[in-house]
């Protein structure tokens, strides 16, 4: 706590004042990360913009991301949810992974208002897309992921949304 306070010029007491211990700091620095990082796609829904812009944005986000895991915080997300005891991080877990599922679902719900794709599994599409990207999250800090395979992988996510394309019938 005491380099925390240093790098933003304040007290280690101040700090606490927010902050009850490092667990409820990292977990507030990655709910704010979060946010920040679907902010994007959420003014382009609420903006109305098309469809499959919004989509290929989403996609395009993932693949910077994922090819650039090390300069991310999802490693440190792991570790931090992996050296924790079950019960003790699973709010913290959920809490991560409903806005994600939330953000993914108003993208598809989007597609579905614009007539562009049919509401046909599109929760089961979106767990899918979810299971995959943090599949490859697990793959890229693995450090056994390529750009050849995330461009694969995302070609079939793509796929799966063609196959619910109102244009396709």
């Amino acid at each position: 706590m005491q380099d925390v306070a240093d790098e933003h010029g304040g007290s280690r007491g101040g700090v606490y004042l927010y902050f009850p211990s490092m667990d409820k700091l990292f977990q507030e620095v990655i709910k704010k990360r979060n946010k920040e990082k679907f902010s994007i796609i959420s003014k382009a829904i609420q903006d109305n913009e098309p469809f499959k812009t919004v989509l290929a944005n989403y996609m395009a986000l993932q693949k910077e991301r994922l090819l650039c895991i090390e300069n991310s915080l999802f490693r440190a997300y792991c570790e931090y949810i992996f050296s924790k005891p079950k019960k003790a991080v699973q709010a913290f877990r959920d809490m991560q992974l409903n806005p994600l599922r939330k953000s993914v679902m108003s993208i598809f719900t989007l597609g579905v208002n614009q007539n562009v794709i049919r509401n046909e599994n599109i929760s089961q599409l979106v767990d899918h897309f979810i299971i995959v990207i943090d599949g490859l999250s697990v793959l890229a800090l693995a450090e056994a992921l390529t750009e050849e395979v995330v461009n694969e992988q995302f070609a079939l996510l793509e796929s799966l949304v063609r196959n619910i394309d109102t244009n396709s019938d």
